[in-house]
Parts: structure tokens; C-alpha cells; sequence
């Protein structure tokens, strides 16, 4: 009798497994065609989502319903990047037209979404959710895009577990190669504020700002460059 429970607990166990990678896949997937509608060369079409938000409404009540183990690492950090972007999208899309995800209160620590059966804010998905449980990855920081047109841009795909180390390695050696992200004048390089806001991420282990930079540049920084930092373009990234 003891051995039958055992069975039986191992095959509930697997049926659950199985039903979960299955409804995670189906997100991926269709938070990949979602973003390949909807964005185009870094920006997002936040006035047709505004017309018709079923498909984003339908992901993030499938985003609602997942839960993810930290321990089933890609899994969880590509969901909860997706998570991320698409609940900027949606605090957009419910107060569009707007300029700014400034101009709403809040909108990055007040207000909060369902994911992963967790009300949560996007601050908290970022720091708590990621960067409390990685802490040594900074390239989160180039997929993670907050609507304004000083981020990184957003991709037309989603980030997929079993691609997701090289869109991050992607993601990160275009911004840092890229002279309007990082800006050498003269013997100053001018870095993005996200340097400044996370600096704890990118001089770890001793390293300097331009260390790290230095690590996904084709053409290297020189290490005793002075680093100044310019100011955040808070803009809206929308396809206008």
C-alpha cells in the first residue's frame, strides 16, 4: 500500500510538471508572436494595443495562472523578463496616450500586476524577483525596457529559456557598442544613468565601469577614461 501512494504521489507530480511546461510554453510562444506584431526597431505600437488589448489582457491572465521555481533558472528568468516588459506595455496601454512613464504615478513602484500569482510592482519584479536572485548578472539591465527611449530597446520576440544566454549576451554587446549608448568624447566616456542607478551590478568583483563595458566592446574603452554619466531620455518608445 505504502509503495502504491508513492506512485501515485510521483505521478501527480509528473502530470503537474508536465501540465505547467506546457501552459509556460504556450506563453512563450505567444508572448513571441505578441511582440513581433506589436513592436518594430526598438519601439512599441502602444496605439493599436490601446484598440484592441486581447492579446496582451490574454498573456498576462496566462502570466497570472504560471508559477516558476528560481531553481528552473532559464524558465524563471525569461519569464519573469517577459513578465516584466509586458506589464510596462499594459501600465502604458491603460493610461495611453501618455508621453512618459513619468507622467503616471506610481507606475514603477505603486501600481502592481499579477504574475506568477504574486501582486507585484515592476520595481519588485526587477530587484526582488531578478536582482535579488541573480545577483551577478548585470545584462538584465539591456532586456529589461522601462517604455522610455533611454532603455535599451525592446525586441520584436520574446525572451525564450532555451535561447535566453544569447539574447542577453546579444542585447548587451549592441548596446555597449552602440555610440549612442555609450559616448566617447574625447578622454570622457558618457554612460547611460542605469550605470549610475545600478552601479552595485556593474563594478562588481572589483571591476570599474568601464571594466565591464570593455567586456562586450569591439573596440575597447580606454581603462583610464574618465566616466561621466548623461541624462535619462524618459520619452515615450512608441511607434508614432
Amino acid at each position: 500500500m505504502e509503495l502504491k501512494k508513492i506512485l501515485t504521489a510521483v505521478l501527480v507530480t509528473l502530470v503537474f510538471q508536465s501540465g505547467t511546461s506546457q501552459d509556460l510554453n504556450s506563453f512563450f510562444g505567444q508572448a513571441d508572436s505578441f511582440f513581433s506584431t506589436y513592436v518594430k526597431n526598438g519601439r512599441v505600437n502602444y496605439k493599436e494595443i490601446k484598440s484592441n488589448p486581447d492579446a496582451l489582457n490574454a498573456l498576462l491572465d496566462q502570466a497570472q495562472k504560471l508559477s516558476v521555481d528560481k531553481s528552473d533558472v532559464k524558465n524563471f528568468q525569461a519569464f519573469w523578463i517577459n513578465g516584466y516588459n509586458l506589464a510596462v506595455i499594459k501600465g502604458i496601454v491603460d493610461n495611453y496616450p501618455i508621453k512618459s512613464p513619468l507622467d503616471k504615478g506610481g507606475f514603477f513602484d505603486k501600481i502592481t500586476y499579477n504574475i506568477g500569482g504574486k501582486n507585484i510592482t515592476l520595481n519588485d519584479i526587477e530587484n526582488k524577483m531578478l536582482r535579488a536572485n541573480f545577483p551577478k548578472e548585470a545584462r538584465f539591465h539591456f532586456v529589461l525596457v522601462c517604455a522610455g527611449l533611454g532603455c535599451p530597446p525592446i525586441i520584436p520576440n520574446a525572451y525564450m529559456p532555451n535561447t535566453l544566454e544569447a539574447q542577453l549576451q546579444k542585447q548587451t554587446e549592441l548596446s555597449l557598442n552602440n555610440a549612442d549608448f555609450v559616448r566617447i568624447k574625447g578622454k570622457k566616456v558618457l554612460l547611460s544613468q542605469i550605470f549610475e542607478w545600478y552601479s552595485v551590478d556593474f563594478k562588481q568583483d572589483g571591476k570599474s565601469f568601464i571594466d565591464f563595458v570593455n567586456q562586450y566592446r569591439k573596440e575597447k574603452l580606454d581603462s583610464g577614461a574618465r566616466v561621466a554619466f548623461y541624462p535619462y531620455d524618459w520619452n515615450l518608445n512608441e511607434i508614432k
